[in-house]
């Protein structure tokens, strides 16, 4: 076992581990480490806790010092100077006639680095912008092109449910969304209904995705040939909250259909849609191969 603490250094940014070097520190307050970029000042958010080695990457950096009021106040005065460094790069950028889109600067705590952030359709030939960015802040320079869902994380703003970007405010990584998870939600595949502020499809479709997993395999497919209590119909849609479906129903073969709901347990499927396809498509694969004419290999 290997004691760490885990130390946050945006809002909703990556937790990365620490060898405390014998600190004692408690969620929220913050420390002094050494990272990959160099010396950086960060909160920490998960106390000195004892964790599996293959947990951490190894070797575990240490924990400089627990940060103190003047690295707070030097910390707000690097805030201003990102604010007034952004104005310089925007002015650079037009000057230029660079097409790119800048986002977010960001000094590092040891000053020996400064980052600025920025989105673009297409490569950057941004060599002269550096030279010049260097020239004024006498300092290490450098540009970061990032994604638009990056962008979005830096930004902040309001989605469609009216809250702060889930990215914004908690969460530490971006995970896969396909539109498989949207269609298994039965949400409507409207990109401007499902597509978050960035323009990708929202992170929150993942939230569920193992509930409507499990819940989608006690469902039948639309489409499906189905017996119920009131006769044999064919399955019109599903809820899969509900757990449901909505199906056309005749008592008898010379009946007029009748709509009724049915739960799961009520039903039994008869025909699946999804078998049948399956089957025409072996069919027509056969076919197709019966209808070739034999090679002659001599």
């Amino acid at each position: 076992m290997t004691e760490v603490v885990g130390v946050r250094f945006k809002k909703a940014g990556k937790v990365y581990y620490f060898d405390p070097d014998g600190n004692l520190f408690e969620n929220g307050s913050f420390a002094i480490v050494e990272t990959a970029r160099g010396v950086e000042y960060g909160q920490v958010v998960k106390k000195n806790m004892m964790v599996e080695e293959s947990e951490v990457f190894q070797p575990l950096k240490k924990v400089l010092r627990p940060a103190t009021e003047e690295d707070a106040a030097q910390q707000e005065e690097d805030r201003r100077k990102e604010k007034e460094a952004f104005l310089i790069c925007e002015e650079k950028i037009a000057k230029h006639g660079l097409d790119m889109k800048l986002v977010d600067v960001e000094i590092t705590f040891d000053h020996n680095k400064l980052i600025f952030y920025f989105t673009s359709d297409g490569r950057v030939d941004f060599r002269e912008l550096v030279k010049e960015l260097a020239s004024i802040f006498r300092t290490r320079i450098e540009l970061r092109q990032i994604g638009v869902r990056d962008e979005a994380k830096m930004l902040n703003g309001i989605g469609i449910c009216g809250r702060p970007l889930c990215c914004s405010t908690f969460l530490g990584d971006f995970h896969p969304v396909s539109i498989k998870m949207a269609k298994e939600q039965n949400l409507s595949l409207n990109p401007t209904k499902i597509s978050g502020i960035c323009g990708r499809l929202m992170c929150c479709l993942k939230y569920e995705e193992d509930v409507y997993e499990e819940l989608n395999r006690n469902l039948p497919d639309v489409g499906d040939v189905i017996s119920t209590p009131d006769g044999t119909g064919e399955i019109l849609s599903v809820n899969v909250l509900m757990q449901n479906v909505k199906a056309a129903v005749k008592k008898t073969e010379n009946d007029a259909p009748t709509i009724g709901y049915y739960a799961v347990e009520e039903i039994k499927v008869l025909k699946s849609r999804r078998n049948r396809q399956k089957a025409a498509e072996a069919e027509k694969k056969q076919k197709a191969g019966a209808d070739m004419p034999d090679m002659d290999l001599d």
